[in-house]
């Protein structure tokens, strides 16, 4: 018995050893790196994605998602790829940002410019740092918009934060690859370096866009339905409940209890307007 103890005792170590270096692994700054896409929406021309893909290949960035490119694939995009081709060749192509974003509970969004709602805003460095805090558990995604005018509101609305790059505010156009050039920078001297990355709660199960969206859209109806909203105006008192949201970072508790209190709260509406008829 006592031989069999020892070595259900030393499995259970071996078992618990594996799982420390499965843990190790999954937090390598490699690995970190796989799960940050770069996403590029709406490209205009096929040579960006290629030397965006350079830029990302040189700092060790391989998650390249297009949202409806204009032209790709394309022999520009390969040309100006310079080597970095098997990344074009493993992109991933979307019709849509909800597909893009899919299981990515934390994006960040690239903007040079100011809106009439400020949203939380990160320069590119703590940016990186928290990307990669959150990439040892789960994918993150950053956004870039188009060559003329970056992310529209709606796009942007969509992040937890808002990415600026410090730049001469007399000459501030950065192109399409210099901007994911300074992200992919930032990202990898975080990963190599470590400096200043925390580890979230035990506790924290953070939900991804997919689910951030079905509770906005629960939100905006019970709104409605208990007349808080009105509904000739919703997009303005949205766009600061989004906000407040996607700043909180609810984890799939908390957001299973935001809906449960939203459905109580159009039960009660419900047979109100059921008496009152």
């Amino acid at each position: 018995m006592a031989e069999k103890s020892s070595v259900q005792e030393r499995a259970a170590q071996d078992t618990r050893s594996s799982g420390a270096v499965a843990g190790e692994e999954g937090s390598s700054p490699e690995n970190r790196l796989a799960r940050v896409r770069i996403v590029l929406i709406n490209t205009t021309h096929p040579g960006n994605i290629g030397a965006a893909a350079r830029a990302m290949k040189v700092m060790g960035l391989s998650s390249l998602h297009l949202v409806t490119p204009k032209i790709f694939p394309h022999a520009e995009a390969t040309a100006r790829a310079s080597g970095a081709d098997d990344l074009l060749q493993n992109a991933q192509v979307h019709e849509s940002l909800d597909s893009a974003l899919a299981g990515c509970p934390l994006v960040l969004g690239t903007s040079a410019r100011l809106r009439s709602l400020p949203m939380p805003m990160l320069d590119a460095r703590r940016a990186s740092e928290q990307a990669l805090e959150e990439s040892a558990a789960h994918e993150v995604a950053i956004l870039f918009g188009r060559e003329r005018y970056g992310l529209i509101n709606e796009e942007m609305q969509r992040c937890q934060y808002l990415v600026n790059i410090p730049s001469n505010p007399a000459y501030s156009s950065l192109n399409l690859a210099q901007a994911v050039q300074i992200i992919g920078y930032e990202l990898r001297v975080a990963a190599i370096g470590g400096a200043g990355l925390s580890v979230p709660p035990a506790d924290w199960e953070p939900v991804d866009d997919s689910q951030m969206e079905g509770l906005f859209g629960h939100l905006e109806q019970t709104l409605l339905d208990i007349r808080f909203l009105n509904p000739k105006q919703p997009k303005r008192l949205m766009m600061r409940l989004r906000r407040l949201f996607n700043r909180a970072r609810p984890d799939q508790n908390e957001i299973n209890i935001l809906r449960g209190i939203l459905k109580a709260s159009q039960d009660v509406a419900e047979r109100a307007e059921k008496a009152h008829e």
